[in-house]
């Protein structure tokens, strides 16, 4: 990684850190040409079956998700509604030549109880197909904006242990870990360690 590159994420975490995010940054910062094919944008209903394909994909072959039961799309609707009744945002990154959603982003209430209601978990799922491309990154910068705008004060990041591109990108726009919890969790017969991280953003 070149010194310019550091210096450019160092930079970005003391922005978040210091709540001065601005969202269109996300092109200064995500040094990927490939991003201008595609657009982010909150996801609508014709959307669910493409965020269907993605996270039912996760859930056969990846830890990403340690849910080993698939989804349908009637799980998908009702999931969105749930959401969006609750204001809280669904994004889509959408390859623009294609038309294919290539990878989504979510939060919602940490915990169901009055006292965490300024808290969100958040998850990011890319297709495959679209890895690599700073997707990951332009979905996350996104989800931090709509978190400021909506004054929420922490966010939640619970990663498996294994996942280290998605353990250095939340270190890189600021997140820090705060928790390491072993064998919480089993995926595919083995068991998996939780990786906890947050940011604080008001």
């Amino acid at each position: 990684m070149s010194k310019k590159r550091i210096k450019q994420d160092a930079s970005l975490a003391f922005l978040l850190r210091q709540n001065q995010f601005i969202s269109k940054i996300v092109f200064y910062f995500i040094d990927s040409a490939y991003l201008m094919d595609f657009q982010i944008r909150p996801a609508q209903i014709q959307d669910l079956d493409q965020i269907l394909k993605i996270y039912n994909a996760e859930i056969s072959t990846g830890t990403a998700t340690w849910n080993d039961q698939k989804k349908t799309l009637n799980d998908l609707h009702h999931w969105f509604n749930t959401l969006r009744n609750q204001q809280f945002p669904v994004l889509v990154a959408q390859h623009i030549p294609s038309k294919k959603i290539a990878g989504y982003a979510d939060y919602s209430g940490f915990r169901q109880i009055t006292g965490f209601k300024h808290t969100v978990e958040h998850s990011v799922f890319i297709d495959p197909n679209f890895s690599r491309q700073g997707l990951g990154q332009a979905l996350m910068l996104e989800l931090i904006h709509h978190a400021q705008q909506q004054k929420i004060h922490v966010m939640v990041a619970a990663i498996d242990h294994a996942n280290q591109a998605s353990i250095v990108l939340h270190e890189k726009l600021g997140f820090v870990q705060t928790g390491y919890m072993p064998q919480v969790g089993q995926k595919f017969g083995q068991w998996r360690d939780l990786v906890l991280m947050q940011l604080i953003l008001n």
